[in-house]
């Protein structure tokens, strides 16, 4: 994989050229920055921004005010390579929290070994209504210690909107959903993105994560999708160097708001 290439491209499909996340979202652009704006239950922020030292801060400043504005609170995405170099410093000074630093990574679905399958005594159960959304929110809710009520609202007005815009899936064992993870699909984009992959923690290190990443490049190629993409933990990096995912660059979450 040509890095540089795939890395630029990824910046100009999906962040510079993003489309709205899901219906009721809208795309702005405004100066330098390329934002989305959801209601309060969907993703508000901003993907990307080609700013430069002398109109950094005037440009902070305004995406504090248009969220804000609305009530909102809202994630800065920053990456690695964004400009300027102090870019970070500057939102922490505005009155950004940064959290924990996530690994852009991507691969090629052509070549991905696509046929891991679960662990005996585990099915996939794909997540079409009510039912299989709140199999995947409880996984969501018991492995990252979160509430999903946010996730549940994003995933049913998906589904309800285009079903074919979202991948959703649980594995489980003896009827209790045991794992599950999400892909979102933008027609005409070239990456998938893989997203919220979590196992409870009496049935890590079984094998589910690569399954669940396996069903989905499965999905993502019936779909013509080239790539896949994820924000990767360092719980997962290793996990998916090892099936074929390269990672690209850093991007953190700076966060405005309560």
């Amino acid at each position: 994989m040509d890095h540089a290439a795939v890395l630029a491209l990824y910046d100009r499909e999906m962040r510079e050229g993003a489309r709205p996340e899901g219906p009721g979202a809208r795309i702005e652009r405004a100066g330098g920055v390329v934002r989305q704006i959801a209601d309060a239950s969907g993703w508000n922020g901003v993907l990307w921004s080609g700013l430069d030292a002398a109109g950094a801060d005037r440009a902070i400043r305004e995406q504090i005010a248009r969220f804000t504005g609305l009530e909102r609170d809202f994630e800065w995405k920053l990456y690695a390579h964004d400009e300027p170099a102090d870019l970070a410093a500057r939102l922490l000074a505005a009155g950004f929290r940064a959290e924990p630093a996530e690994t852009l990574m991507v691969a090629e679905v052509a070549e991905l070994a696509l046929d891991t399958a679960p662990p005996a005594g585990v099915r996939l159960v794909r997540a079409t209504g009510p039912a299989g959304v709140d199999l995947v929110v409880d996984v969501h809710e018991r492995a990252f210690g979160t509430d999903g009520t946010a996730l549940r609202h994003r995933l049913l007005a998906r589904l309800a909107a285009d079903p074919g815009a979202v991948v959703a899936v649980a594995a489980v064992a003896d009827g209790e959903p045991v794992a599950a993870a999400r892909m979102e699909l933008v027609p005409g984009a070239p990456f998938a993105g893989l997203w919220g992959g979590g196992t409870v923690e009496a049935w890590r290190g079984r094998g589910l994560y690569r399954a669940l990443v396996a069903h989905r490049a499965r999905a993502a190629a019936a779909r013509g999708y080239r790539y896949l993409q994820v924000d990767a933990l360092p719980t997962s990096r290793p996990i998916l160097q090892r099936l074929g995912f390269h990672p690209l660059s850093a991007t953190t979450p700076y966060v405005y708001g309560s």
